[in-house]
């Protein structure tokens, strides 16, 4: 269960009223593999399904066993995969203080070229380096795309020529067409699954002149029948959200607050 609903708030934690902006609804009705039987209810009604109890998640999902999110960490061959080794916490916490999920305490790691592992309804790939899929690697993430899961990707250098960049969006043009990644509507789902945001946070890596010296104002994903399959972004949110969890009563606004919608998106899209 949400402790609110993911229209009630925006990304300063105010309410919809508070803000001066309507409660809006949005949400798909899609039921898909392997989250089709957990989300049914879920997907027909946003504002009504996230105040659904907890349990509701875990009777159903049964691939995440006792728990409704597991954080599941993406370890492929090439590149330096084991990235942010402090961000997996950080998103963590901020689901146990902003609803009533039961979280796994631990990330999960698994190898994408083991197809068995990945059964959970979010996976998360980051890194610096070069992303050069082997031919398992390249089936268990089309597989896993195609049949209802979801994965966060996460350019570590904050580029758009890098290394990681350039390298991983060759995969998707692979796997899932040269156009099949195009850049988010400010107010796509996403933006709007638990708190309100006009478009994707920018990350002080990114004001701070790091990597190409842009801001990125979009994020890229891969719709498979009308949900997001792969959200990509280039704007380095890992390091943004790798910090010592002390650190952040020092924030001025609670900058893991983006991290909830995309778990919330990804558990009820």
């Amino acid at each position: 269960m949400l402790r609110h609903s993911p229209r009630d708030r925006d990304s300063k934690g105010r309410s919809a009223l508070e803000a001066g902006q309507p409660s809006g609804a949005s949400g798909r009705s899609d039921p898909l593999i392997p989250r089709r039987e957990a989300l049914r209810l879920l997907a027909r009604g946003a504002a009504a399904a996230m105040l659904l109890p907890a349990a509701g998640f875990g009777q159903s999902r049964a691939s995440d066993g006792p728990y409704d999110f597991v954080f599941t960490r993406l370890m492929y061959e090439s590149g330096d995969w084991d990235v942010d080794q402090r961000m997996p916490s950080n998103l963590l916490t901020a689901l146990v203080d902003y609803t009533t999920l039961r979280v796994a305490p631990e990330e999960r790691v698994v190898a994408l070229s083991d197809a068995s592992g990945m059964t959970g309804s979010f996976c998360y790939l980051a890194g610096h380096k070069l992303v050069e899929f082997n031919p398992a690697e390249r089936q268990n993430f089309q597989s896993y795309v195609r049949n209802g899961g979801f994965v966060f990707v996460d350019d570590c250098n904050h580029d758009i020529d890098g290394l990681f960049a350039t390298s991983f969006e060759a995969e998707m043009s692979a796997m899932f067409g040269a156009d099949a990644m195009p850049k988010l509507a400010n107010d796509h789902p996403v933006y709007s699954s638990f708190f309100r945001f006009d478009g994707p946070p920018a990350t002080s890596f990114e004001l701070n002149g790091w990597g190409d010296d842009l801001v990125h104002d979009y994020l890229r994903g891969i719709e498979i029948d009308g949900r997001l399959g792969v959200l990509y972004s280039n704007k380095d949110y890992g390091c943004e959200w790798d910090y010592n969890w002390r650190n952040k009563r020092f924030l001025a606004e609670d900058n893991t607050r983006f991290a909830v919608n995309i778990v919330v998106y990804a558990l009820t899209s």
